[in-house]
């Protein structure tokens, strides 16, 4: 069957042993929709019934409340119900790369997140730690992790090898 595309977040901190295997989603569903029409999504189901129960409503668009009657803009829309398909399995396939690392657990130092990068490749590339020279080096924003990419295939063995 034919699923809507759905974008996936993978977040969260392993902290015991049991919820090692364990894995929690947040879907973003990209729902395709006629020209003209918006998909709204609400937390409280409730809220969304009585919207779609009233069916016709009028929204203004005009901003400030001292407009003249003829600066006004109303508009006029209805609220349906939409069917909205979740996937019921999910299959993840995961490769170990030869090329990259993952360095996370980074200490909040006063330095720039240019300069945390600098010192990363500058140690990573030294071959007395293991490592080699890095290709490109990226910083994680939403969880302050770097991803690190090694020119040559095998790269990251080296330094993995030293843990």
């Amino acid at each position: 069957s034919a699923l809507p595309e759905k974008k996936m977040i993978f977040k969260g901190l392993t902290v015991n042993k049991e919820d090692m295997n364990k894995l929690v989603l947040t879907p973003l569903i990209h729902y395709p929709l006629l020209g003209g029409s918006a998909l709204i999504t609400f937390e409280e189901a409730k809220v969304a019934q009585r919207i779609i129960e009233v069916r016709e409503h009028m929204v203004e668009l005009s901003c400030g409340e001292e407009l003249e009657e003829l600066d006004r803009c109303r508009v006029r829309v209805q609220a349906v119900p939409v069917d909205i398909l979740l996937p019921s399995a999910l299959e993840v396939k995961l490769t170990q790369s030869s090329r990259s690392i993952l360095v996370s657990d980074l200490p909040s130092l006063a330095i720039s997140k240019e300069a945390l990068l600098d010192k990363l490749e500058l140690f990573f590339s030294k071959t007395k730690n293991g490592g080699s020279e890095v290709e490109s080096r990226e910083f994680l924003d939403d969880s302050g992790q770097v991803v690190l990419t090694f020119t040559k295939d095998g790269g990251a063995w080296g330094v993995l090898s030293l843990g």
